[in-house]
């Protein structure tokens, strides 16, 4: 039996891909995906909500804010999580069906809601998980900081399919060219969580710690 691994981004499903592991990009059709599987992990890169993470610091989840309910994750499995990534941030993770964009949006987020970072699928993974009555766990990687305020050409390159939609940035640094080294920026501390993820998923190892 595999893990069913829930991230973002294509760029992402290459890396976690692997023994063990079975890969869904966005939403998807999770609840099918869930079939012969024996645990759901959320992974791959998140914004900062909390001050001082940098990019690149692995985030355990220890529970997930979705909405109003704060969903537990596994402890058994996120403690070996833990085990394998001891230099990880523990805390809760916010699920948002939106981009956290701006550095306001982020300090009203982790404000109101106590999480430390927040990305777009961690939420839509632990619901299946409970769904299904599998054990969940998450972990991420820091892509952009708290005080980081992404630039549009970032915001609207995110196509659906996880893929980069390289016409609308190239349409948008035409359309507002002052964006061009926050733009650069964002691409550079993006690489450094990239490299993270990588280098811990070699470190989790087959199965990403789910047994």
């Amino acid at each position: 039996m595999t893990i069913l691994a829930v991230c973002g981004l294509q760029r992402e499903r290459r890396i976690l891909s692997g023994p063990g592991v079975e890969v869904a990009v966005g939403a998807g059709d999770l609840d099918r995906l869930t079939v012969g599987k024996r645990g759901v992990i959320s992974i791959g890169i998140a914004g900062a909500l909390a001050p001082g993470l940098q990019p690149g610091t692995w985030v355990v989840a220890a529970a997930v804010r979705d909405g109003n309910d704060l969903l537990p994750t596994d402890s058994d499995w996120t403690a070996r999580l833990i085990a394998r990534l001891p230099a990880a941030e523990r805390g809760t993770l916010l699920g948002l069906d939106a981009v956290a964009a701006t550095a306001a949006q982020k300090a009203e987020l982790h404000r109101k809601s106590g999480a430390i970072a927040v990305d777009m699928e961690t939420h839509l993974a632990a619901r299946v998980a409970r769904r299904h009555g599998l054990p969940f766990a998450a972990a991420r990687v820091i892509s952009d900081a708290a005080q980081r305020t992404l630039p549009p050409a970032a915001r609207v390159g995110m196509r659906l399919d996880g893929g980069v939609d390289l016409l609308a940035v190239f349409g948008s640094l035409l359309a507002q060219p002052w964006q061009l080294p926050a733009l650069m920026r964002t691409a550079w501390e993006a690489e450094r969580a990239f490299r993270a993820l990588l280098r811990g998923h070699r470190m989790l190892g087959p199965g990403l710690a789910g047994s």
